[in-house]
């Protein structure tokens, strides 16, 4: 069977209610973290600004602003505010942020269409693993950002799988998608560009798209996604990859949460950091000469000492180290515009260098170390070294720790006893057995803004 055949047969065949109890377990955490990633950020100024110029009427919701919109505005609209805190989970297996691509195409779709829970769910898992896999089997170009890529197919493949597709017709919207993916450079993200933070938005706007031209008939290429991976966006695309222990191994189980509000090559060394910290309290900024930091290729890309912006600070080694001496935390008061004009964090980040260990880099992506030495001017030396980062499969936050971050990001929206309700109904409905229905659930994220 050729890989994209069996891929789209695994697709439209999935069943959301007949998967272990571990993969709904953790698919109620992902489908949480992402709306609170999303309602978090829909408070800030630019999105409440874009939502006032594209929001009119229509059957979906844009979270956090208490309206409706069309399925595709809304996708857009959400895709966008989730990655604009940089709290999304991701998957290190596929280096990109699976799940920000496809719960907003899916939700907005789906309260187009009147789906139910269980269609919903499954095109989320459906969504996830496609998108996902086929970034594992692929080597983006070292320019490329891994937004709007292979996250545009993965939605495509959740609304088909909502719309009950066939294997055929799967294939055929998955071809499609592979044709509608974003040209996105890596460039916006290090220069604090806010275009950047559309990319998912454009993702999941393009999914629904794709379901769109398929059911008007329209056609894509014979394989879009050998063709898109293997010598376009990507040079490299290995389908025994993207098929390994399909259907066995689940990558919505091998994801990642972050609670470092930041670029996750920026987690490895905060969680040195941290380390540091366990062993007695960081030193005052006036007390350090210098901090140097080695960590792999990725995270060493992370050098800006004077970023613009509150993305561009999110991209910043330097930033992070410096913001999170300097305030005692890396969440998201660290990364704000008070933090970005604050003189002792811009001072301390001048003194703050990064550089690729090659042997850190040679371990990716079982793990992404890092290593941070401060200096003192006495001489005194403090050294902190991880491997795993915290929030990955193999070192996870507990259920009390994402409680919390969703908690705090839906509380700049929501007030905290609707925030909880929503939540505890977000967790019932992943585990379908009937508890919380589709709709229901709808209308609690219909909630009006607190702002």
């Amino acid at each position: 069977m050729h890989p994209l055949e069996r891929l789209s047969r695994f697709a439209a065949d999935l069943d959301y209610p007949s998967l272990p109890l571990v993969v709904r377990d953790q698919t109620g955490w992902i489908l949480a973290d992402t709306i609170g990633a999303i309602v978090g950020g829909s408070a800030e100024p630019e999105m409440r600004a874009l939502t006032g110029r594209l929001a009119g009427t229509g059957d979906s919701t844009v979270l956090g602003h208490g309206r409706c919109a069309s399925a595709d505005v809304a996708a857009l609209l959400n895709g966008t505010a989730g990655t604009f805190l940089e709290m999304d989970e991701g998957n290190r297996f596929s280096r990109g942020h699976p799940a920000i691509h496809v719960i907003p195409a899916a939700l907005a779709l789906g309260e187009q269409r009147g789906a139910d829970a269980e269609s919903f769910l499954s095109a989320l898992v459906v969504g996830y693993e496609v998108g996902s896999r086929i970034g594992a089997a692929s080597r983006l170009r070292a320019s490329m950002h891994p937004h709007g890529t292979w996250g545009t197919i993965g939605a495509a493949a959740a609304c088909a799988r909502l719309a009950g597709m066939d294997a055929t017709a799967m294939a055929e919207t998955i071809n499609i998608g592979a044709s509608l993916t974003t040209a996105t450079s890596k460039r916006t993200m290090l220069e604090g560009g806010l275009v950047r933070n559309v990319y998912a938005g454009l993702s999941n706007r393009q999914g629904q798209l794709a379901l769109q031209l398929a059911e008007s008939g329209f056609s894509g290429e014979r394989d879009g996604v050998a063709s898109l991976m293997g010598a376009i966006v990507s040079e490299h695309f290995d389908p025994q990859e993207m098929l390994r222990e399909l259907g066995d191994l689940w990558h919505l189980t091998q994801n990642y949460f972050k609670l470092h509000s930041c670029c996750r090559f920026n987690h490895g060394t905060l969680d040195a950091l941290d380390q540091i910290a366990a062993r007695g309290p960081l030193p005052l900024p006036d007390r350090i000469r210098d901090i140097r930091v080695d960590s792999y290729a990725y995270a060493a890309e992370l050098d800006d000492q004077t970023p613009r912006n509150t993305l561009a600070a999110k991209f910043s080694v330097p930033f992070a180290v410096a913001t999170r001496i300097v305030h005692g935390h890396s969440g998201l008061e660290s990364f704000s515009w008070n933090a970005v004009r604050d003189p002792r964090v811009l001072v301390l980040a001048r003194r703050v260098t990064v550089h690729e260990d090659a042997q850190m880099t040679r371990r990716l992506p079982l793990e992404r170390p890092a290593r941070v030495l401060i200096t003192l001017h006495d001489g005194q030396t403090l050294q902190g070294e991880v491997g795993v980062n915290r929030g990955d499969d193999a070192l996870p936050y507990s259920r009390d720790e994402l409680r919390a971050k969703f908690m705090d990001l839906a509380g700049r929206v929501w007030p905290q006893d609707h925030a909880a309700q929503v939540l505890d109904a977000t967790l019932a409905l992943a585990l379908a057995d009937g508890s919380m229905r589709f709709a229901d659930w709808v209308g609690l994220l219909r909630q009006r803004a607190c702002l």
